[in-house]
């Protein structure tokens, strides 16, 4: 296999990789919350303030940023003040959306900021518009936030928390296209712009970012007309013109290799299937850049952050579990599938401001498993960890020499190589690197514009394309300390192995 260079000119600073861009996201769904994040004071399992202790302390290691919740299309049929007072008190109700099962509301407002004080992330609460009401969100926002005298605020003191909390970012809404309330752009962007208004800014110096329902993977047309709806396009001459009443746009996108009505194995798939994912994968990138090119139009100066805060692979269910809870395992492929998503969110950061895998446990592709008292870490966990340098640092220029394309069909071409580089507020020059090939592995030489590396450090994720954790083997799939490269002419040398994840850290 021929070598290939890896330039990158650590002086050019391309943007700000905004941590948010490597959030997560917990709804009520399956045991995202109960069992996964949530067993109640009561439990065997250690906990703190009902918060599993292991799950908690695996993402503050992880460096979770942002925390999104209840939803998802739980969001839009959640009334927030079933979930307060004493448990005892609160209203049950039938998941309709997620496999029927009884919501006891144990989980709500308090216990949501709860955990994320201990998380030590930022908040991201999305509202009720398909079946909420604009009274309804607004008291919610002033029990969440409001210190002072008011109804909302008197009845959280009486629950228990006497100073309000933070919210970073307020989702209006979720899916309104789809299980949101079906509706057309026009509708919901005339929704937005009323109930955006009654999202009170009661703190000067702590603003709610408010993230406005934007498409469904290539909807160009929601897009453009929610856009059309909540701004004026500035005119030659005239700079930004009004901001929307927005400061994020949404995107959702699901990995379904095989289509959204068969979706697949999560554990058992061929060559031709790896190849297919990883394309899928990397669509996300023409996703980012024609809905940017959109916002470009009514924001130039990319104000508005993109918000993909629903990405992922969505497999089929493992077989016998309940279809609606929606639990996969997570191999080596959705190791890689994290790894690409996440070098394509760092060079688009001038637009893409935040991002939230779903979902953080026991859902989707899940960072974290868990079964009774046992917790695993999964493959995509560990590219998390890899990739936390990267929050806060500065994207930098980087280009791969003789990085041609792979795959098994004309249609699904790859990348070999994807990469992403940045430099941290310590000077560190933070690389990432995966080998999209499952069978070849590549000689890389790194190369940089001023910098003659001195102290290297690196971390290797590899295993066969199906490798996976489970409870009777939960490190098989395992980040690794990745010593295998040298120095040679202030350019760090190094073989990628096929199916890998790399991060180096150098100065």
């Amino acid at each position: 296999m021929a070598m290939v260079r890896l330039f990158i000119n650590e002086k050019n600073k391309k943007g700000h990789i905004d941590p948010e861009i490597y959030g997560h996201f917990s709804e009520h769904l399956g045991r995202c919350i109960y069992e996964g994040l949530y067993v109640g004071e009561d439990s065997d399992i250690p906990n703190v303030n009902g918060m599993r202790t292991d799950v908690v302390e695996a993402l503050k290691e992880m460096k979770i940023p942002v925390l999104r919740w209840p939803g998802g299309c739980f969001a839009d049929e959640y009334h927030w003040r079933d979930g307060i007072g004493p448990k005892e008190n609160r209203k049950k109700m039938i998941n309709t959306h997620w496999g029927g099962v009884v919501e006891d509301n144990s989980f709500g407002t308090h216990e949501f900021f709860e955990l994320c004080e201990q998380l030590g992330c930022k908040t991201y609460v999305n509202g009720n518009v398909g079946s909420g009401t604009v009274q309804e969100m607004s008291e919610w926002v002033e029990y969440m936030t409001f210190d002072g005298v008011s109804p909302m605020a008197d009845l959280r003191k009486k629950n228990g928390h006497e100073k309000p909390w933070k919210i970073d970012y307020f989702g209006v809404g979720n899916e309104n296209w789809g299980c949101g309330g079906n509706m057309t752009p026009e509708y919901y962007a005339n929704l937005y712009r009323r109930y955006q208004t009654y999202v009170r800014q009661y703190h000067k110096d702590a603003p709610i970012r408010k993230v406005c329902g934007g498409p469904n993977v290539a909807d160009y047309f929601w897009t453009e007309k929610v856009l059309e709806t909540c701004f004026a396009k500035p005119q030659p001459g005239e700079g930004m013109g009004t901001r929307g009443f927005m400061d994020g746009l949404s995107l959702h996108y699901y990995v379904h290799p095989e289509g959204w009505e068969k979706k697949g194995s999560a554990t058992e798939f061929d060559d031709k299937t790896w190849y297919k994912t990883m394309a899928k994968a990397a669509y996300i990138e023409e996703l980012i850049e024609r809905h940017g090119a959109i916002m470009d139009q009514y924001d130039p100066e990319k104000k508005i952050g993109m918000v993909i805060d629903e990405w992922g692979c969505w497999f089929e269910v493992e077989p016998g579990t309940n279809p609606g809870f929606l639990y996969q395992q997570n191999t080596m492929r959705d190791a890689l599938v994290a790894g690409v998503s996440l070098n394509i969110f760092n060079k688009h950061c001038d637009r893409v401001k935040m991002t939230c895998i779903a979902q953080m446990v026991n859902v989707l592709q899940s960072v974290i498993l868990t079964e009774g008292p046992k917790m695993l870490l999964t493959p995509t966990y560990h590219v998390f960890h890899m990739y936390k340098h990267h929050q806060d640092a500065e994207l930098v220029d980087s280009y791969i020499e003789g990085n041609r394309t792979i795959g098994m069909e004309e249609e699904y071409q790859v990348p070999l190589l994807s990469e992403s580089v940045s430099v941290d507020a310590e000077g560190y020059v933070n690389v990432t690197l995966n080998n999209l090939s499952v069978t070849e592995e590549v000689p890389v030489e790194m190369a940089f514009a001023q910098l003659l590396p001195s102290q290297v450090t690196a971390a290797i994720l590899r295993e066969e394309m199906h490798a996976y954790n489970t409870f009777e083997e939960p490190e098989k799939v395992k980040e690794e300390a990745f010593d295998a490269y040298e120095i040679r002419d202030g350019k760090v040398c190094f073989t990628a192995p096929a199916c890998s994840v790399i991060s180096f850290r150098i100065k």
